[in-house]
């Protein structure tokens, strides 16, 4: 108990600061309509000194690492069988495909181009998948480089922007596409980054539009655990050291999968399942705020313009896949 309290001492300044931090963007967010995660990015930026403290490091290093994985596994609560039963074999092959032909066309691109295969995979599952939180749970899987919380942040700002720019065009696009209420719920579900963009997308358009595109995008969530978790078998696979190899199962991907499972079952009770949700939110706002602590500005600018043409082309390529899709299908 006494080691436990003095560890409880040590994390304690540090990650009261990361909760803060994600507290005010919250607020930030509810008040002026900003994202919350590019609040929370953008402030920890500002309060990148802090991780240079030692009374705060140890939390901000631990806020940046274990709230991140806590926060993942416990999204597992919001996914169940049910929705792919609802979506339908062809809807859900193509959203399925178009989560994997971006990243699988990401990586070939960087690969032919002699460009960072991590960086273009760590960006193409945050474009495919669901964004922010995509970026990080992938992130927690790669190789710790010198630049994996640079790649990272600059994942999670461009990702984020994105998103809320489609949030505001594609509905426009949708409408001058023609598409009708079914189409325009599956477009702006398979294509908009961020949960809470893909929200704000389809009810704006109509009750049913929002209802659809926010069961395609959790749809797209489901697909964080299957490739964070082939990612870690091939990392571990590579690893130069067998004690550098990371564990074949990474546990946050299992508890992910465990809640999920329970969720399927109806084994877990409506008020579990939203206190969970809420949690898995603040746990990976709290995270994000602890990245942004710790990451260097100019190291940030230091990515390049390369990088921000390689993910607006993923943006642009799942976009233009689930088009045609929607189109294709009907």
């Amino acid at each position: 108990m006494t080691r436990l309290a003095d560890q409880l001492r040590t994390l304690f300044p540090g990650t009261a600061l990361a909760a803060l931090v994600a507290m005010a963007a919250q607020f930030l967010s509810e008040h002026y309509g900003a994202p919350a995660m590019l609040m929370a990015i953008l402030l920890g930026i500002a309060l990148a000194f802090l991780s240079e403290e030692p009374r705060s490091a140890p939390g901000i290093a631990f806020s940046s690492r274990m709230l991140l994985r806590i926060g993942v596994a416990l999204l597992g609560v919001r996914i169940s069988t049910g929705m792919v039963q609802e979506l339908g074999l062809g809807l859900l092959g193509l959203v399925v495909g178009g989560v994997l032909a971006t990243i699988g066309a990401s990586v070939l691109a960087a690969w032919m181009l002699g460009r960072d295969r991590l960086f273009a995979f760590l960006s193409g599952g945050a474009v495919a998948i669901c964004g922010a939180s995509a970026a990080m749970a992938i992130s927690s899987v790669l190789p710790k480089r010198e630049e994996s919380e640079r790649d990272l942040i600059f994942t999670v700002v461009s990702v984020t922007m994105l998103s809320t720019l489609a949030m505001i065009a594609y509905p426009i696009l949708a409408a001058r596409l023609g598409f009708d209420m079914r189409q325009t719920g599956v477009f702006l579900g398979g294509t908009i980054h961020d949960v809470a963009q893909v929200v704000g997308a389809g009810y704006s358009v109509s009750e049913e539009t929002g209802d659809l595109a926010t069961l395609v995008k959790l749809i797209r969530v489901t697909m964080l655990a299957p490739i964070v978790l082939g990612a870690a078998l091939i990392m571990r696979r590579h690893a130069p050291e067998e004690g550098a190899r990371p564990p074949l199962v990474p546990g946050f991907v299992l508890g992910f999968l465990v809640l999920a499972g329970l969720n399927s079952a109806g084994l877990l009770p409506g008020w579990v399942s939203e206190g969970a949700s809420a949690v898995s939110r603040w746990a990976l706002l709290t995270a994000i705020a602890a990245v942004g602590m710790k990451t260097s500005l100019k190291k940030l600018l230091d990515v390049g313009g390369p990088a921000i043409a390689l993910v607006a082309a993923q943006t642009v390529f799942i976009a233009v896949l689930l088009g045609i899709g929607v189109v294709w299908i009907g």
